[in-house]
């Protein structure tokens, strides 16, 4: 059965290959549209296939002008995916070796110093009206303050309902995000008053099927509106953005190694406290969270020969993956 609107050759096949894909647990939501232009490429190209040749797969998958590498191996993966799972019922599939294409340059994530989030925030205070998004001065300093105390994925705050933050618990209920997982997260004295504050002027007359940080009007801010938000409060701030970063995803990683800085240093059992952390930031597993270990390492060095005591079977390089999705 065709769900998705699928015109090519392989139409049902993709169909079906998404529907296996959700029924183990993953969102599999931005693939689809990967998978669209892929069957919109094998129905003007390839009308009669029944299975994945090479030329067909590593001609769709050849780097385009200004994509960025990042972009061609996500692309990339899933065909690959598409292609294995066509061989594992029967058909012919030319499957991308592992590692096919250079992922190019890895993003090294942005430790914000304690002086930067102190200028950062100030600026999200200084957030004034607008008449296009009437709540924006009352979200932003609340917003990037949740992402960084919480260490939440954006689309995690973003997509935050009314119903999901307990201000009577001080608990926020993060539903199905990466990989479905959802988890309750605690917070803060501080950050349960600002969440109450914001809640009384934003949201006086409570709908818990309400976006917590409304754009327009029933709507969850855009990731493009957060972005151009987050550009100016760190230009204002005077934090450079070269390249790539700093990027708003960097605050959860800041999260991270600032926590187990201080766990460090209050002298906790990291390897006990490790759980807590992976808990909370709902990672699925180990070898993600133990990715902080060597950044609190390497950010700051007057703790390196502890964690390297302790964790240097499991501290990985950091030539790994770097890309943690939102």
């Amino acid at each position: 059965m065709n769900e998705f609107g699928f015109t090519g050759p392989l139409k049902d096949a993709m169909s079906n290959f998404i529907l296996l894909k959700r029924s183990v647990g993953n969102k599999y939501e931005s693939e689809v549209g990967i998978l669209k232009r892929f069957d919109r490429y094998l129905a003007r190209n390839y009308p009669t296939i029944t299975g994945l040749s090479k030329e067909s797969v590593t001609g769709w998958c050849t780097k385009q002008p200004h994509e960025k590498s990042a972009n061609q191996c996500s692309r990339a993966s899933v065909i690959r995916q598409f292609s294995k799972y066509l061989d594992s019922i029967g058909h012919l599939a030319y499957i991308l070796p592992a590692r096919y294409y250079p992922s190019g340059f890895q993003y090294v994530p942005h430790i914000y110093t304690k002086d930067e989030l102190v200028r950062f925030f100030a600026e999200t205070d200084k957030c004034h009206f607008c008449n296009e998004c009437p709540w924006r001065h009352q979200v932003m300093p609340v917003f990037f303050r949740l992402l960084f105390e919480c260490g939440m994925r954006c689309s995690e705050a973003r997509l935050l309902m009314v119903g999901d933050v307990d201000l009577t618990k001080g608990c926020l209920t993060i539903r199905e995000s990466k990989n479905r997982n959802s988890r309750l997260l605690m917070i803060s004295a501080s950050m349960f008053r600002r969440l109450k504050e914001y809640a009384d002027a934003v949201h006086p007359y409570p709908d818990e099927g309400a976006f917590f940080f409304p754009g327009a009007p029933g709507r969850p801010m855009t990731l493009g509106n957060v972005y151009k938000n987050f550009r100016r409060f760190l230009w204002r701030a005077g934090i450079s953005h070269m390249g790539d970063g700093p990027r708003v995803h960097d605050f959860r990683h800041t999260f991270a190694v600032y926590r187990l800085k201080a766990w460090s240093e209050q002298g906790k059992d990291l390897l006990a406290m490790l759980p807590v952390l992976k808990t909370y930031l709902g990672h699925d597993s180990f070898n993600e969270t133990a990715y902080y270990l060597r950044m609190t390492a390497d950010v700051f060095p007057d703790i390196r020969m502890k964690l390297e005591g302790m964790f240097g079977n499991i501290i990985p390089d950091m030539g790994g993956n770097l890309y943690e999705a939102d």
